[in-house]
C-alpha cells in the first residue's frame, strides 16, 4: 500500500455484515435452531495468491471476531428501522457472539513450504456448527480475505480519489434515473475504502435532491454502513436459504416453494418481498412462485390461501445468467399469471454503469421497476500504481456445503455459478429437467477484467 494510509480496520461490528445475513439468521432461531451445516470456501481466481504473512494476520482477525458484541444502540437500530426482526431475535442477539475457534478451521497451502511469510499459496477454510452459529461468518471472512490480499499481495494502491470516484459514479446512475444500493461489503478492498464509497454515494445523492435528478439512492447492505450513514438496509434472503432447505429435506422438486413459503412464514406478507429466482435455476423457481401460498407449520404467520407467490411478491432479483433472456422469461411469466402490477427487478451479479443503464432499458421496456445493488465495482475499483492497470479483485465465494450431513448444491442460470458435490449436482439437474445455460460475460474467473 502507498505511504500516508490510513491504518486499514478489520471487523469491529457484527452488524458490518449484509442484511440478508440478519434475516436468514431470524428465521433459522425460529423454524431449524437445530440444524448443523459445513460451509466452503472457493476461490474463482486462484492464480491470485496470499502471502503466509496475510494467513497468520486473518489468524488475528479470527480472534478478534470472537469479542464482537451487539451493543444497545446496534439492537435499537434494529428495532426501529428493521422492524421485520422480532423480539425474539433481538433477544437472542444480546447475548451471540461468534465462536471461531470452535467452528472455524483455515489452514495455508503454500506452493513451496520454507517456513517463510514470504511463502505464497492458497488459504483454505471450512466452518462447521449449528446454522444458527455460523450464519454470519460469510461476509466478515470474505472481508478480511480480500483485504489480506490487497494488504500482502498486490500493495501497490491508494485510497486516492475512491470518494472522489463514488461520488462520481452516483452521480451518472442519479442523473440516468437508477434506483441502487450499495452492496459491496464481500470483495471490497477494505472497511476504509467502504467508509469512503458511502461518503461519496451520500454525498451524490444529497446533490441529487438539489437538482432534481431522477434516480435515487436506495440504501445499503451492509448494516452497520446504514446506522453509521442513515441510510436504508437493504436485502431479503440469499442462495443459502433455498439450499440448506432443499438438503434437508431432499426434496428438490419442492425445495423453492418450501423455502418462500418458511419465509412469509417468519416475515409475513408484503415484507422483504423481493425472491432470489436463480439458486435450482430460474425456470424451476417460477414454477413453484406460481402455486397459491400455503403455511408451513403451526409458528407461521400466514394463512393458505388462494393468492400465489408471485402476486405476494414485490418482485424477483437476478443474480447470474443472461439478465435479457431473464426480463424476458420473467415478463412471460407474470404476464402468463395475469399479472398486471408492475413488479420490481433487482439486478445484483458484477454491476458497473455500462450494464446499469443497459438493464434500466431493457427492464423497463418490459414493465418492470429495475432497481440495482452494485457492489466490487464500488467497493474494490483500484489502479496498481506500479503497473497503471486495474488492480483486480479477488474473486471469492463462500457457500453452504452441507446441511444435516446432506450435500447442498447451487445450479443458478449460468453454469459457471454451479457449485456443490458433482454427483449431488447431476442428480438434482437431473429432477429438475435443469438445462445448461452459458453466458459469455459469465466466466467467473475473469469476471472484473474488463472494468476499469
Amino acid at each position: 500500500m502507498g505511504k500516508d494510509m490510513t491504518p486499514p480496520q478489520g471487523i469491529t461490528s457484527l452488524l458490518d455484515t449484509d442484511l440478508y445475513k440478519l434475516t436468514m439468521q431470524c428465521a433459522v432461531l425460529k423454524y431449524f435452531p437445530d440444524v448443523h451445516v459445513t460451509y466452503g470456501y472457493t476461490n474463482r481466481t486462484p492464480q491470485m495468491k496470499l502471502y503466509r504473512g496475510a494467513y497468520k494476520w486473518l489468524l488475528e482477525q479470527m480472534d478478534k471476531l470472537a469479542v464482537i458484541r451487539v451493543t444497545a444502540e446496534e439492537r435499537e437500530f434494529l428495532r426501529q428501522k428493521c422492524p421485520y426482526l422480532n423480539d425474539e431475535y433481538l433477544a437472542f442477539l444480546e447475548t451471540f457472539h461468534l465462536k471461531p475457534s470452535e467452528h472455524i478451521k483455515i489452514k495455508f497451502v503454500p506452493e513451496q513450504d520454507t517456513g517463510s511469510d514470504d511463502d505464497q499459496g492458497n488459504v483454505e477454510y471450512i466452518i462447521d456448527g449449528l446454522w444458527l452459529d455460523t450464519i454470519l461468518y460469510e461476509i466478515p471472512l470474505l472481508a478480511l480475505t480480500s483485504q489480506a490480499y490487497f494488504m500482502f499481495s498486490d500493495k501497490e494502491w491508494d485510497y486516492e480519489n475512491q470518494e472522489e470516484k463514488a461520488y462520481k459514479k452516483g452521480c451518472t446512475l442519479l442523473q440516468n434515473g437508477c434506483v441502487f444500493s450499495e452492496f459491496g461489503s464481500r470483495r471490497r478492498r477494505d472497511y476504509h475504502t467502504q467508509d469512503l464509497v458511502m461518503k461519496g454515494l451520500c454525498r451524490a445523492a444529497e446533490e441529487g435532491k438539489k437538482q432534481g435528478w431522477p434516480g435515487v439512492m436506495a440504501g445499503t447492505s451492509n448494516v452497520h454502513f446504514a446506522m453509521k450513514y442513515n441510510k436504508a438496509a437493504v436485502g431479503t434472503v440469499a442462495h443459502e436459504w433455498y439450499m440448506t432447505i432443499a438438503a434437508i429435506t431432499d426434496d428438490y422438486q419442492n425445495a423453492n416453494e418450501l423455502a418462500l413459503s418458511y419465509w412469509l412464514g417468519c416475515f409475513g406478507e408484503g415484507v422483504l418481498g423481493i425472491a432470489l429466482t436463480d439458486t435450482f435455476g430460474t425456470p424451476a423457481f417460477l414454477d413453484a412462485f406460481k402455486k397459491p401460498i400455503s403455511a408451513p407449520n403451526q409458528k407461521d404467520k400466514i394463512t393458505p390461501s388462494t393468492i400465489t407467490y408471485a402476486q405476494s411478491y414485490a418482485g424477483v432479483r437476478q443474480d447470474s445468467g443472461d439478465p435479457t433472456l431473464f426480463v424476458k422469461m420473467v415478463r412471460e411469466f407474470y404476464d402468463s399469471q395475469g399479472i398486471t402490477d408492475a413488479k420490481t427487478v433487482v439486478f445484483s451479479d458484477s454491476l458497473d454503469i455500462e450494464h446499469c443503464l443497459e438493464y434500466k432499458e431493457i427492464a423497463e421496456k418490459a414493465g418492470f421497476k429495475p432497481t440495482f445493488g452494485v457492489g466490487t465495482f464500488f467497493t474494490n475499483d483500484f489502479i496498481n500504481k506500479s503497473t497503471g492497470q486495474k488492480s483486480k479483485p479477488l474473486n471469492i465465494v463462500i457457500k453452504i456445503a452441507t446441511a444435516n450431513g446432506s450435500p447442498a448444491v447451487k445450479l443458478s442460470d449460468n453454469m459457471g455459478k454451479n457449485m456443490g458435490d458433482f454427483a449431488k449436482v447431476q442428480e438434482v439437474k437431473k429432477k429438475l429437467g435443469y438445462v445448461e445455460h452459458t453466458w459469455e460475460e459469465g466466466d467467473e474467473s475473469h469476471r472484473w477484467t474488463k472494468q476499469a
